[in-house]
């Protein structure tokens, strides 16, 4: 790792959005990791898991088109200042029912859906800020993946402070944290420096704005073809997490700490790979990347499936979290730098559609099938998964490089 590593922080709203963000996602993973906690230790049902990721990321796959869209047609610092000050209300309220309430698992997932709702317009405007807050252009994909390591040392620490904090002070203090996490990202988007705003003029309604989006991807395959293969692997292989609960208290016999334990071995793995890809040089075959983490993304779900000693699985949940971290931070990555700027919020929006819109229902499948063939099996089937669509997509993950649209405007 040398200094080019961090290359992106040379633009100072960049800088001041990563280190409020870095603080605000603590708090997000803190509270993530309680409410899974909370409802398989209230229901001990898989299935209970399931609908918990369904709840929390289903409604994203329902607006993250029109989030799209919104990002396109108004001021994206705006939007996104809106949804994070949203975020701090939800937080807020989970943790004025935990702790000043006899609580019911139906609120707790109402909550998750309110969230859910939030992050469909959330998730296309933060993403597609990056670009806006790099002053030099050919640093964004330094940015994306420095973006990707904030969110996976978030995963790191956050899982690890909260498995310590249910275990002693319970997971209303877990969402009292979160919520109060929310000031720092809030307070860095207040001190940016951004060009100011000028309204586009959009003659288009925002079904015609949307199939405009689609059609983009139509005729640019690079790009729609990495969104359908994170679309696979969302359905059938990232939603491996939602069985976390299960093997930490039921093959490792432990408690809510070892729950965080095995987040931030995850966690840690992911960051050593985002890591890894910001000191890539520019330039870099990212489809290949692609292409071999995926097949150490499934083989790694192979080899943790069916192992019974915690420290020994520790260790391989490092090597799937290496792996898993391609799937969105490499495809995020191809996707920014190749697709047109006016097309970017759409786009991203698709992106969305595929890991939001997936996810639930992965985790929806993942907790229904471990229920008849038990959790290690279930995991196993999700690393086959990944391999087999690994190879099948090998025909575009390993070609040199992507081509951009001849639409593509730079």
């Amino acid at each position: 790792m040398n200094i080019s590593t961090f290359r992106a922080f040379n633009s100072r709203n960049y800088r001041l959005y990563f280190s409020g963000q870095s603080v605000s996602l603590i708090g997000t993973w803190m509270q993530r990791t309680s409410v899974y906690w909370l409802v398989y230790i209230q229901t001990h049902s898989t299935f209970m898991l399931g609908v918990a990721v369904f709840t929390a990321q289903f409604p994203s796959f329902l607006f993250s088109l029109l989030g799209g869209v919104v990002s396109d047609r108004y001021n994206r610092y705006r939007v996104l200042l809106f949804t994070q000050i949203a975020s701090m209300i939800q937080a807020a309220l989970l943790t004025i029912l935990i702790l000043f309430n006899q609580y019911a698992i139906w609120e707790i997932l109402t909550l998750n859906v309110l969230l859910g709702l939030i992050n469909a317009f959330d998730v296309p405007a933060r993403q597609s800020m990056i670009y806006e807050m790099v002053d030099q252009k050919e640093d964004l994909s330094n940015a994306i993946a420095l973006n990707s390591s904030m969110v996976n040392l978030a995963r790191l620490i956050g899982p690890a402070i909260s498995g310590i904090v249910l275990e002693s002070f319970g997971a209303g203090i877990c969402f009292l944290l979160n919520t109060a996490s929310f000031a720092a990202v809030i307070l860095s988007l207040l001190l940016m420096k951004l060009p100011k705003y000028v309204p586009q003029i959009h003659t288009k309604k925002v079904m015609g704005e949307l199939k405009e989006g689609f059609d983009y991807l139509k005729h640019t395959p690079s790009i729609g073809l990495i969104i359908l293969l994170l679309a696979f692997i969302s359905l059938l292989a990232l939603p491996f997490t939602t069985l976390l609960p299960v093997y930490a208290k039921e093959i490792f016999k432990g408690n809510a700490s070892t729950f965080g334990y095995l987040n931030s071995a995850i966690g840690l793995g992911a960051i050593c790979g985002t890591f890894f890809l910001a000191s890539l040089k520019s330039g870099a075959n990212l489809k290949r990347v692609l292409f071999i983490n995926t097949i150490v993304f499934g083989a790694g779900l192979i080899l943790f499936s069916h192992i019974t000693n915690l420290p020994l699985a520790l260790l391989v949940a490092v090597l799937v979290g290496f792996g898993m971290m391609s799937q969105t931070t490499v495809s995020n990555t191809i996707i920014q730098t190749t697709v047109s700027q006016v097309m970017r919020g759409r786009v991203i929006s698709y992106f969305a559609l595929a890991y939001f819109g997936m996810l639930p229902l992965g985790g929806l499948l993942v907790g229904s099938v471990s229920h008849y063939i038990g959790t290690p099996n279930t995991l196993l089937a999700e690393g086959i998964a990944a391999l087999v669509i690994t190879i099948l997509f090998s025909f575009v993950l390993r070609k040199d490089k992507t081509e951009p649209s001849k639409e593509e405007i730079t």
